[in-house]
């Protein structure tokens, strides 16, 4: 906002420290929302969910998901719990140290003024990790605020607010959400026993951050966040809890006509994550204690430097340049109590290491008449370092387990081409290949981890898994109608897949180190299995039409795994949790001055929980609905409903076969103030 200053003083605007989008971003697949869009959905992963290719590993948002199955990727190519998708606040890395999952908590819609998706563009400037693509999101900085109460179903309570205030060349940004809910049971019907137990959630959230104006191009901001939440498993004495905070200092000054614009920016996160996991009893009529992960430790730290010239004259255009280097470090460790006999855990196991990325990127674009053409080159350096497991009995100190992993590390050289043509003021066509990585996460290379009967081992050998991908779309806008349509090919080498390597009951040849897999469970391993290739299409369209706008978007992709020697019997399936069709349709209504409707449906095809495509998720469609009264001037009456038809949604199901749902049908109600 611009403040009042003497007379004899520019006015200064104040804003976070960042820089503005790039130039040749245009070129790539970027799906922007608003913060409008936004303050819609009670949860941030769900206000994503309107984007068809966007999801997270499993169907359920986060208000059922476990933090392990939080991690994000866009389009159905292969989703994993530890994410294939960066996602950044204000260039800030929030996906977890450890685990590489999103706590989708710790950020409340409300304190956000729009995300950009950038869709299968490889590592790019954003670096390790945007192997699918990034979600950008950027915090809020206008001056007023907004305050959201609600309550509804399941016990479900939620207060979330943000608001800035500016006062001369200082702003202070703040932002809170507490949420609970008592939660639902995800085993329905006749398959349910008295092992099963609610879904609840109580999570709180907040930051706070202060902007400083330096000059009229030049900003500091200093945030400071923090994150807690504890929800249930679903059966009789597993629970999960998370906790974090994140610090981070950006100083920024943006380009201007004959001045080089940069971004320097340091962060800091840190992160705990307990979790207890039970073995189901026949019938589904008790628990047993399997496994107690008391506490994971993680740090993660780090930063990153650009430096951008834009509009400088070259030939018949104008070119763009950007130069930059980032560094991520990674640290921590599973502490977990094991094998449960005679009433008690009577063995232990700390695991885990260290992993870094440091980089070193050109980007550049250039702008002539109807012709964009945009380019970068990376250079990544990874390591895995420090990786250690040690399992000891309890009652005499004795290793039974005491491993010490090799120093590994190498180089991954990434780049990506676009070219976007104007075809005239509404239409334009767009080509780009691309390439990206992502290594594995400390989770994946160190924690052993285990739902219900199934066993999962962790891989200290896992490689960093590539992608290289083509693509072209179209987009038109004209008159209030908007059309994009984008076809890719994705092949994403050395794939982190869990891999399934025997059922239970008993001890496993392939991995005995696992321990004994019980009847009805099954003992997979993380493993870099094969090649996974993906070719699909992506169609959106809306359309004002007077007091209506109606919105559509369709995804469909083809993917398959080739496993190679690694794992042959995997070729020729699809990829675990990867759905062939995605579509979400949308209206809003605005019938009179103050009353809008709207509602959303979604469709998802089938997928399959596991990688033999033995469990089958059937297809699902969902309705949301929802009305908005407003009372007054910024204030804003509303009803929803979530699952509005209350549709049977699987989003899991075990090795005997026993279904889990994701929410069933969701009624609240609640008032938005905006000053």
């Amino acid at each position: 906002m611009i403040q009042d200053v003497p007379a004899d003083l520019p006015e200064i605007v104040v804003t976070a420290a960042r820089l503005p989008p790039a130039a040749g971003d245009a070129a790539f697949s970027v799906i922007r929302l608003d913060g409008e869009t936004l303050d819609r959905a009670p949860r941030l992963d769900e206000a994503l969910a309107s984007v068809p290719a966007v999801s997270l590993f499993r169907r359920t948002s986060s208000l059922g998901a476990n933090p392990t199955t939080q991690g994000i990727s866009l389009r159905a190519i292969a989703p994993s719990g530890a994410g294939r998708t960066l996602v950044t606040l204000d260039g800030e890395p929030l996906n977890d140290p450890f685990g590489g999952w999103v706590i989708w908590s710790q950020v409340a819609p409300e304190s956000l003024q729009g995300v950009d998706i950038v869709r299968g563009s490889g590592a790019g400037p954003y670096g390790a990790g945007a192997l699918t693509g990034v979600i950008a999101l950027r915090e809020r900085d206008r001056e007023g605020g907004v305050l959201d109460l609600s309550a509804g179903d399941l016990g479900g309570r939620r207060l979330a607010a943000a608001a800035t205030l500016i006062h001369g060349r200082v702003a202070v940004t703040g932002s809170a959400l507490h949420e609970r809910s008592s939660g639902y049971i995800p085993v329905r019907g006749a398959a349910a026993g008295a092992a099963d137990t609610a879904l609840d959630l109580e999570t709180t959230s907040a930051a706070l951050r202060a902007d400083l104006a330096i000059d009229g191009a030049t900003a500091l901001s200093l945030r400071a966040a923090a994150y807690d939440e504890s929800r249930g498993s679903g059966l009789a004495g597993a629970r999960s809890a998370a906790s974090g905070q994140g610090y981070s200092a950006t100083l920024a000054r943006t380009p201007g006509p004959g001045r080089t614009g940069w971004r320097a920016q340091i962060w800091r996160r840190e992160s705990d994550f307990a979790n207890t996991s039970v073995a189901v009893a026949p019938g589904r009529v008790s628990t047993t204690p399997a496994n107690e992960q008391y506490a994971t430790p993680a740090i993660g730290w780090g930063g990153n430097l650009a430096l951008r010239r834009s509009a400088i004259a070259f030939g018949d255009g104008r070119l763009e340049w950007e130069l930059g280097a980032d560094a991520r470090f990674n640290e921590g460790e599973t502490r977990e109590r094991f094998r449960f006999m005679a009433g008690q855990f009577t063995r232990e196991r700390f695991a885990g290491g260290e992993t870094s990325v440091v980089g070193a990127y050109a980007e550049g674009s250039w702008t002539a008449g109807p012709w964009l053409v945009a380019s970068g080159l990376r250079l990544d350096r990874w390591e895995n370092t420090d990786g250690r497991r040690l399992e000891r009995d309890r009652v005499t100190g004795v290793s039974t387990l005491d491993e010490a992993y090799p120093d590994r590390s190498g180089e991954v050289v990434s780049a990506r081409l676009a070219v976007r043509r104007e075809l005239g003021a509404d239409l334009a066509l767009r080509a780009a290949a691309y390439s990206g990585f992502r290594p594995a996460t400390l989770n994946e290379l160190h924690r052993p981890f285990r739902v219900g009967n199934d066993l999962t081992e962790a891989n200290a050998g896992l490689e960093p898994e590539r992608l290289q991908g083509l693509e072209a779309g179209l987009s038109w806008d004209r008159h209030g109608a908007r059309f994009g349509a984008t076809v890719f090919l994705n092949r994403i080498e050395s794939a982190i897949v869990n891999v399934t390597l025997g059922a239970g009951p008993g001890i496993i040849p392939a991995l005995p180190r696992a321990g004994f897999v019980p009847a009805g469970g099954v003992l997979r391993q993380r493993q870099n299995a094969g090649v996974i290739e993906a070719a699909g299409i992506e169609l959106s369209a809306e359309r004002d039409v007077g007091a209506l706008t109606l919105v559509a978007a369709l995804s469909a992709t083809e993917a398959e795994v080739d496993g190679g020697s690694a794992a042959p019997q995997l070729t020729g399936l699809r990829p675990a949790q990867a759905p062939a069709f995605g579509a979400t349709a949308g209206i809003d209504w605005r019938v009179r001055d103050r009353l809008t409707l709207g509602a959303r449906a979604r469709f998802e095809s089938r997928r399959f929980d596991d990688d033999l495509n033995s469990r089958v998720l059937d297809a699902a469609t969902t309705l949301d609905a929802r009305a908005d009264w407003r009372a007054a001037e910024g204030v804003v009456l509303y009803i929803a409903a979530d699952n509005l038809l209350d549709a049977a949604v699987e989003v899991s199901e075990t090795g005997d076969f026993v279904a889990g749902y994701g929410p069933p049908r969701v009624l609240r109600a609640g008032v938005s103030l905006n000053w």
